[in-house]
């Protein structure tokens, strides 16, 4: 397992609708992969986060729906004294429960619950988007304090520990994603008390910060409150945000707070539910924070989707100033671009849900909310998908947002999404990640996890996999294993629940490996695993979204001796490498366990006596041959690298059946992609061949791929057309013998297309797939193609010691 391979393995996600194209039944159902592939291995491009912006749509654009009320439902539940019993009937009480601070009547620490009511009233007022920050801010601020002395049959009190606060935010905040920065500007944000206080106390040298804090809470809150919450804040980190709110004014004027509120049924909005370009934002105002990457496009990132700007709105033209959309490389100095854009807000909410996900440790779920005039929704995040519920008026239907304030307040930290099997640490000033699971055969296994290491891969996107590489320190398994030389690292991945896990699979490549010399000491050595019982599909149940378990999800921890990336060699090392995995892969494949998702990043190497050995790697996207039932509801592969058959509306609907030559093709598009962009090893700087590749959907990548495959000379890199080196030459020599046999294997299967076609047709019968089967002779007749070339045969000469 490496933190440093190029590429994830996720395929570009098909639009929302790509489901429904064809009524033939599918081999796998497409459906999006979210933005996993952009994060995987961002330290090795430079990237702009306009190009990851389409991926988030995407994801978004598939958001499920809920209604209001039963969000409101789940998250009491939630924060229930007995979140795991059905109380269908909470939310009724608690609506009640909340009419004493809807209606003024409720004070705590002199502040009083009509101040809501004020804040309403001025929220209400004509204006541009900056001047509702602070009536909204108020108006929540004095409600938690209010709803505190709230008490309600089988509710939690509010949790000190966390003691929400709404606070201002309209600055700048950074993140940096192994080695690239990332820029966002969230309107409002809560955070904990504690958190929201600390960038102001900074500010005044952080002595008081240092000091112990000798005001009652409830003193330091309404301090805060008058101070502060309203206030810009400075350097303010991710790690601390609960749930970020963003606004959007459409209307001059919204209606104004009635004289008294009752529980009543929830009132749809117009619209219902949020929908993608219900609202664009704002053209920003260019300014110094406005950025944008002089990187070319992320190896592995989606095209841009070309979102236009919002017109004004017609409350006037928002003054605030928006941190562009970027993701910048430290490496290199960034400069304005003035035509930058926004994305949509729904995006745009994804966005920092993307960065909340990004910062914390196997976060399970987030929460985001979206403002638009006197309407709030509800977004709800987790690695299977996004939940949307339906919009509250917060000033018509008071009682409803209270509520949800109301639960909000009790929710502990791992409520808010953070994972409690993982609990951040210092160690030796480093941030990192202790973790303590039970294990029948070795007692507590303890896991060090260095999440503040440079080698750490991070996930950046919303849905997927969202796969975490991180090196890991355990006594308990160096006591059962000994030392590695290299050490060990641990994957963290939200596997999907139907499909045969990643350990099963392991351990039927490693019986094979037994009986094939080929396979042993070339598959990743497990050392330990867990799985959690926490799965996605859960609330969604809950909530009463349709088919809750289709693309559920699973957290899994596997801990592996460490490995390096082949993208880390050159000349005659990287090929040996290749042609390793390649061997051990057809073994595989015959012995029924399809890997499917061969890209750079899954393919590894070890040192062994002098030697290179080299490993396939990554199986939680394989299926066994003896599998029943569908194992997933994804389309897989890493689409720079997926066989052109693959590359296709067919291919991408699940129609064309995952064969192993699509697997082998995958191999020669990983080697062409090493060859053609790394030098010694390094991916250099600036604009690189085959860039494109990776910034197009699956169609149109493979449309390009095919015209590198009809005219390779045209893409030879200039250093490597004038190259004198022998190996260069011998590495260029085996591409183009690769490449020829790509293309007669195309040609000779697009004859049989033909030919068959016409029989169907004399037969006046539906043409049947053409490509759904192949046998063992198959494989190693094609294999053999590629092996017995001239160039394959010199490059397999042994390597001197």
């Amino acid at each position: 397992m490496s933190p440093a391979g190029e590429t994830g393995t996720s395929a570009t996600p098909p639009r929302a609708n790509a489901s429904s194209q064809g009524g033939s039944k599918l081999e796998s159902t497409p459906n999006s992969r979210g933005a996993s592939v952009v994060s995987e291995n961002i330290n090795l491009v430079g990237v702009k986060v306009k190009e990851v912006r389409p991926w988030i749509q995407r994801d978004i654009e598939q958001a499920k729906q809920c209604k209001a009320d039963a969000m409101l439902q789940a998250l009491l539940q939630r924060a229930s004294c007995a979140p795991k019993t059905k109380q269908p009937e909470l939310l009724q009480k608690c609506l009640k429960g909340v009419l004493p601070v809807c209606n003024g009547q409720v004070s705590a620490g002199g502040i009083s619950s009509s101040g809501i009511e004020t804040a309403l009233k001025k929220y209400t007022c004509p204006g541009v988007e900056p001047d509702f920050y602070s009536p909204f801010i108020d108006a929540t601020n004095i409600a938690l304090v209010c709803l505190e002395e709230i008490k309600i049959d089988g509710m939690r009190a509010p949790v000190s520990t966390v003691d929400m606060i709404f606070q201002q935010n309209d600055m700048p905040m950074y993140q940096t994603h192994q080695k690239a920065k990332s820029i966002r500007k969230p309107d409002v944000v809560i955070l904990p008390l504690n958190s929201a206080c600390a960038p102001f106390e900074d500010e005044k040298g952080g002595k008081k910060r240092k000091q112990k804090d000798k005001r009652k809470d409830g003193q330091k809150r309404k301090d805060h409150m008058v101070k502060n919450a309203k206030a810009k804040p400075k350097n303010l980190p991710w790690k601390d945000v609960l749930a970020c709110i963003e606004f959007k004014r459409k209307t001059k004027e919204v209606k104004s707070p009635p004289s008294s509120y009752i529980v009543t049924d929830h009132v749809p909005t117009k619209p219902e539910h949020l929908p993608v370009g219900h609202f664009k934002a704002e053209v920003p105002t260019p300014g110094p924070s406005q950025t944008l990457a002089t990187q070319p496009a992320s190896d592995i990132a989606h095209q841009s989707s070309g979102l236009t700007a919002a017109q004004t709105s017609k409350g006037g033209s928002s003054s605030k100033r928006k941190a562009a959309d970027t993701l910048e490389s430290t490496a290199k100095k960034s400069k304005a671009n003035p035509d930058a854009d926004e994305p949509d807000v729904t995006v745009q909410t994804g966005l920092y849900a993307a960065e909340m996900f990004a910062v914390n440790l196997a976060v399970e779920h987030l929460i985001n909310f979206i403002v638009i005039d006197d309407v709030i929704w509800t977004w709800y995040y987790d690695r299977q998908g996004t939940v949307q519920s339906s919009g509250i008026n917060f000033i018509q239907d008071l009682p409803r947002f209270m509520v949800l304030l109301y639960a909000l307040q009790r929710f502990k930290v791992h409520d808010w999404g953070r994972n409690k099997d993982f609990l951040p640490v210092q160690v030796d000033g480093e941030q990192c990640h202790e973790c303590k699971i039970k294990d029948e055969d070795l007692g507590t296994v303890d896991l060090l996890l260095h999440t503040s290491h440079p080698e750490r891969v991070t996930h950046y996107g919303l849905q997927g996999r969202a796969t975490n590489v991180v090196p890991v320190t355990s006594e308990a398994l160096t006591k059962k294993y000994g030392n590695f030389e290299d050490g060990m690292v641990a994957k963290i991945f939200w596997g999907e629940a139907s499909r045969t896990s990643e350990p099963e699979i392991l351990k039927k490549v490693e019986e094979i490996a037994k009986r094939h010399p080929t396979v042993e000491g070339h598959i990743p050595q497990l050392l330990w695993h867990h799985k959690f019982t926490n799965p996605t599909s859960a609330i969604r149940e809950a909530l009463g979204v349709p088919e809750p378990t289709t693309g559920g999800r699973v957290l899994y921890i596997l801990v592996f001796r460490k490995l390096y990336p082949i993208t880390t060699l050159h000349g005659r090392d990287l090929f040996d490498v290749w042609r390793q995995c390649i061997l051990c892969h057809i073994i595989l494949w015959k012995e029924g366990v399809y890997h499917r998702d061969i890209s750079p990043g899954n393919l590894m190497w070890y040192k062994k006596d002098r030697r290179l050995i080299g490993v396939l790697n990554d199986y939680d996207l394989s299926s066994l041959a003896n599998a029943v039932g569908p194992q997933g509801n994804e389309r897989t592969g890493t689409v720079p690298f997926m066989a052109l058959d693959l590359l296709t509306k067919e291919g991408q609907q699940g129609k064309v059946k995952h064969l192993y030559r699509h697997d082998l093709e995958s191999f020669m598009w990983v080697f062409a992609w090493i060859v053609f962009r790394y030098r010694e090893g390094v991916l250099p700087q600036g604009s690189r061949p085959l860039d494109q590749w990776a910034t197009l959907d699956a169609i149109a990548c493979g449309k390009e791929k095919l015209a590198f495959l009809t005219n390779f000379s045209n893409y030879l890199p200039a250093d490597l057309r004038t190259s004198q080196s022998a190996i260069d030459l011998s590495l260029l020599a085996l591409l183009v013998d690769c490449f020829w046999v790509l293309q007669a294997a195309h040609s000779n299967r697009a004859g049989d297309m033909y030919h068959n076609l016409v029989v169907e047709l004399k037969r006046k019968g539906a043409s049947e797939q053409i490509n759904g089967e192949e046998n063992v002779s198959d494989m190693d007749d094609l294999l053999g193609k590629f092996t017995g070339t001239e160039a394959w045969v010199d490059l397999s000469k042994p390597l001197p010691l």
